[in-house]
């Protein structure tokens, strides 16, 4: 059996390294190379920025009609899909950028399930859908909230990756927003 394993890992371009104790057991390090943290993502952009948001977590994108935005207190929004409200999480506030777009009827709504957390994640445009191998930002530099990583696209720019789980969170944060 660990033969199988052992030759699929070295197909890969990885290596186990196998340490025993006589008496207390063996340690397994399976060694692979950073090419396989490969995701599937949407690439949006917002103002001159561009991100990927992980497939798995799309249910949907849309170009909400003005009728079907509700304004809560203060400046919350939700938006309302087949009977369901959806709190909308502007990506500008969220990264503090400047955006093309400021009302969500006028941009795009992409609708992201993470965390049993629905939310509608408001961004200027979808740029398109590709692999992207993600590269760790804690290694390089530091924990930046709401990303989990970043990637280098075709032309040479860095496109950041969205850490959805932490957005959703965000996102349902608002005690009037979970009452929806």
């Amino acid at each position: 059996g660990l033969d199988v394993v052992k030759r699929n890992v070295a197909s890969l371009g990885g290596r186990i390294d196998i340490e025993s104790d006589l008496g207390k057991g063996a340690t397994f390090t399976i060694r692979l190379p950073l090419t396989l943290a490969i995701v599937d993502g949407m690439c949006v952009s917002v103002g001159d920025q561009t991100f990927i948001i992980p497939l798995v977590n799309i249910v949907e994108s849309m170009q909400p009609q003005a009728k079907d935005i509700k304004t809560l207190a203060g400046d919350d929004q939700l938006l309302l899909v087949r009977n369901e409200y959806w709190p909308i999480l502007p990506l500008y506030k969220s990264m503090e950028l400047e955006p093309h777009f400021t009302e969500p009827a006028k941009g795009i709504s992409v609708l992201i399930e993470a965390n049993k957390h629905r939310f509608a994640l408001f961004v200027d445009a979808l740029v398109g859908q590709q692999q992207v191998v993600i590269k760790s930002l804690e290694q390089h530099y530091k924990r930046v909230p709401g990303i989990a990583g970043a990637t280098i696209m075709g032309d040479g720019s860095v496109a950041l990756i969205l850490d959805v789980e932490s957005l959703a969170m965000k996102a349902n944060a608002d005690p009037l927003q979970r009452a929806s």
